[in-house]
């Protein structure tokens, strides 16, 4: 029987900002907090790059208003590479934040350093196919989408994100289904990433569940969600795993001081591909642009309301003096077949 696998998946990093600044200081480094020992020990570590990496200045600008643009400068790879990070997805509202040159640039920096990226690129085609990742010397395939904003959507010929529209029609979920199909017989483990949906919303909606279910049966093993800048709740479905949302990781956002955007969590996938055993659940808390484990207080405040919005999903939360674990399928005994 192969060993158990763990793939560390978080939600948002936002280097720019004062992010980009406090690097400049700190170096690269600082960011990771004391969570880097917990990063290392993962055999892949996937976020969501919610900006980014470019020197170009000049914003996009179209049509579309957008309150804030955000980017660090290329070198902030370092800080990715520091903490270990195998996989960025680029499917997102801020990847082309600095228009196609800057979207390009920030592919170039990310090919250089050695980190798989799925999301966006220069065609559609490009955008949609998914990064394979190695693990055990078997493959993990990770197809990243957005729901918006639709004037990013790459095509045939222009560059830009892999935009969709959360529907389970026939005719929408179609390609979908197709890429999932194919990323299947490509690898012993699919992750779909998809951000959509509004930010500061606790819980998806009933379309959005039914869309991350089609995922799954589709041919995803994990559906990885994130936008909402909160962790919403966790679902078994099919013996298979949904994080509706991942919440954010690092950012010099704004704290609602009811929702406490500031509290969120890594996410560590216990897995025997195409198993997955069970879910991890370290409570982290983000400050001064840093990340950092939660202390005793405030990770008990976020276990307790994840708990809520995992039972409202009938899912079971094992909870430990510091984490908590979500048990997704039990391991095959030794000599059966799974």
């Amino acid at each position: 029987m192969a060993e158990v696998r763990t793939i560390a998946i978080a939600g948002d990093v936002m280097l720019g900002r004062l992010v980009n600044k406090t690097i400049g200081v700190e170096g690269f480094a600082y960011p990771w907090g004391n969570l880097l020992d917990v990063l290392n020990e993962a055999d892949l570590f996937l976020i969501n790059l919610e900006c980014a990496l470019t020197s170009q200045s000049q914003p996009w600008h179209d049509d579309m208003h957008k309150a804030f643009y955000f980017r660090a400068d290329p070198s902030a790879v370092k800080s990715l590479q520091i903490a270990g990070v195998d996989f960025a997805s680029l499917a997102n509202n801020h990847a082309a934040d600095f228009g196609a040159q800057g979207l390009a640039e920030t592919v170039r920096v990310l090919d250089s350093a050695g980190i798989a990226h799925a999301g966006a690129g220069p065609t559609i085609s490009a955008a949609g196919a998914p990064a394979l990742l190695e693990l055990d010397n078997g493959l993990v395939a990770v197809l990243a989408a957005a729901d918006h904003p639709r004037n990013w959507a790459a095509t045939a010929d222009s560059p830009g994100i892999n935009y969709i529209e959360v529907s389970t029609d026939e005719e929408d979920f179609a390609p979908i289904a197709r890429s999932l199909q194919d990323a299947r017989q490509r690898a012993g483990l699919v992750i779909f990433s998809m951000h959509w949906g509004p930010n500061m919303r606790p819980r998806p909606t009933a379309d959005f569940r039914a869309f991350a279910r089609a995922i799954i049966t589709a041919g995803a093993d994990v559906f990885w969600g994130h936008s909402a800048h909160l962790v919403q709740g966790a679902e078994i479905w099919n013996g298979k795993l949904i994080l509706y949302d991942t919440g954010d990781f690092i950012d010099d956002y704004a704290v609602d001081s009811q929702l406490r955007n500031d509290l969120s969590a890594l996410f560590l996938v216990r897995v025997r591909p195409p198993v997955i055993e069970e879910l991890e659940i370290v409570p982290v808390v983000i400050d001064e642009m840093q990340v950092n484990l939660a202390h005793r207080e405030e990770g008990n405040l976020f276990l307790e309301r994840f708990e809520s919005l995992c039972a409202e999903m009938g899912t079971e939360l094992i909870r430990g003096p510091r984490t908590a674990r979500i048990v997704v399928a039990r391991p095959a005994k030794a000599g059966s077949r799974l």
